[in-house]
């Protein structure tokens, strides 16, 4: 279907593609995955339409083409969905949709039409969301379920998915294989960008690695293993991925302790203490509660009874649950979408970490004092990015993360509470996330995680604690628990753990 024949492609003098060589067949999902940088999202960019390639061919069914706009694209039978969202809130699903291309009648539009075939398109993806919704109404999720659902509303033949999952949570991302399942069935060619390496090896058939611009190797994804995957894309194994754990240590303090949290009405209560040096998850389905747990201790969930004390010079200090109490305590907060609830997209990387130090240093102090603090900060982090005068916006989603998390180690804080930690981040910036919070922890800090990735939890955290129906369930150690225990436990809680931590008696 698609043959790539030696594509290039420079930006200035940056040779971001050299040589791009590799053919993808009809009736098939095709990977392409890398780290960041690896050239992965140009390549798609130039069968998009999005610009043109400076050297080389790329042919359709055998036939030389250059699309060198969106619409050129999708009229040679090229469809993408972004991973940005490019719908607008003011229209409702069905307009988004149909956007630039709404049936008419006469001088009119078909509205009962449109919301006809609206109706048809959301339900390929499992979805009863009512299309006369306005998209700014609709949560994320369901907005990057739309925008799927854009995509594949067009009659293609070749489909460019960017990142589908990267805030889809598992009921969607199943929708999501069942729709790729019904493309490959009519003959079409799904290209699937992603770092996620459980889905590359679920959905897709074969995989083509790029690194540093450059094609690496294109293989069926059944002729490989997942620790081969990784030393394709980032030269190293998968058990390198996380740092060692340490011994655990029984007499450290805790940093952040809970007792009766109640996080919904008439719920159960939840009972947890943090010590200074651990990594903790927050496992379960999703929608069980964990991210109403994370979020009521971070001020941002509302509480409806229960007890947080932090560790304040020794001694343990009964909290207010707000913003404001939880920040000044010495608590930081990374949320999952980073893009709108953390990060200032328009200002500086030194100007996002900075905000971090505004509650223990006046505002014209942080100048003076902070240059150096974060210049030290980004080193210690490896944010690749031009200089700290550089806009967020432009950097990569691992850096980005890396910026959220610099912001509280900035502000020198000792517990750190984290949504999805590397969603949307390449399997190298990964490994040093990890780390990162690795070393947080061996300095005497505290972390509280929750992943929707569960082999993530495994392999980062000192101590698992299962979340079934908003209650704690199971308490497991993480170095020798299997993905299966951590799943029993989530489906059935069954052998409940007691809620009552031991270093809260």
């Amino acid at each position: 279907m698609i043959s790539f024949d030696k594509v290039t492609k420079r930006f200035g003098s940056n040779l971001a593609l050299c040589e791009i060589s590799f053919d993808c067949a009809a009736g098939s999902v095709h990977a392409v995955t890398g780290e960041n940088g690896a050239g992965k999202s140009t390549l798609m960019n130039l069968l998009a339409g999005i610009f043109p390639a400076d050297g080389g061919e790329i042919r359709l069914r055998g036939e030389p083409i250059a699309p060198e706009r969106p619409s050129e694209a999708r009229r040679l039978g090229i469809s993408t969905i972004f991973q940005e969202l490019t719908l607008l809130p003011n229209l409702t699903i069905a307009e988004n949709l149909f956007l630039g291309r709404e049936p008419m009648r006469g001088a009119m539009v078909n509205r009962r039409l449109m919301q006809e075939r609206a109706r048809e398109i959301m339900a390929r993806l499992g979805s009863s969301l009512d299309v006369d919704t306005y998209c700014g109404d609709i949560s994320l999720a369901d907005q990057h379920l739309v925008e799927i659902a854009k995509g594949v509303s067009v009659d293609a033949d070749v489909y460019i998915f960017d990142e589908p999952t990267a805030a889809l949570n598992a009921p969607e991302v199943e929708k999501l294989g069942a729709l790729l399942e019904s493309l490959k069935a009519a003959g079409k060619l799904v290209f699937y960008v992603s770092h996620r390496l459980d889905e590359i090896f679920r959905f897709c058939d074969r995989v083509s690695v790029l690194k540093d611009g450059r094609h690496v190797e294109t293989r069926a994804t059944l002729s490989l293993t997942r620790d081969e995957l990784v030393s394709l894309m980032v030269g190293r194994v998968l058990s390198q991925f996380f740092p060692a754990r340490p011994t655990p240590a029984e007499s450290a303090p805790v940093e952040l302790g809970v007792r009766d949290l109640q996080v919904v009405e008439a719920g159960p209560k939840v009972s947890l203490a943090l010590r200074a040096g651990e990594i903790v998850g927050l496992a379960g389905l999703e929608g069980q509660g964990q991210r109403s747990i994370i979020r009521a201790l971070a001020g941002l969930h509302p509480s409806m009874a229960g007890e947080v004390t932090k560790n304040v010079a020794g001694e343990m200090k009964l909290l207010k649950l707000s913003v404001v109490e939880t920040v000044m305590a010495g608590i930081g907060f990374v949320p999952e979408d980073r893009k709108t609830e953390g990060l200032y997209l328009p200002l500086s990387i030194n100007q996002n970490i900075a905000l971090g130090m505004l509650p223990r240093l006046s505002i014209w102090k942080i100048a003076p004092t902070g240059r150096n603090l974060i210049a030290d900060l980004m080193l210690r982090m490896n944010v690749r990015s031009t200089s700290a005068g550089q806009e967020v916006g432009q950097l990569s989603g691992g850096n980005q993360q890396k910026v959220m998390i610099g912001r509280w180690l900035a502000a020198g804080i000792n517990v750190l509470l984290l949504e999805e930690p590397t969603r949307g981040v390449d399997v190298g910036a990964k490994t040093e996330i990890y780390g990162l919070l690795r070393d947080f922890a061996h300095r005497g800090g505290a972390v509280l995680v929750v992943s929707s990735e569960l082999l993530e939890l495994l392999g980062l955290c000192d101590r698992i604690l299962v979340v079934r129906q908003n209650e704690i369930v199971a308490e497991l150690e993480g170095a020798g628990t299997s993905e299966e225990e951590v799943m029993q436990y989530a489906l059935t809680g069954h052998a409940k753990h007691s809620q009552a931590s031991p270093c809260l008696n």
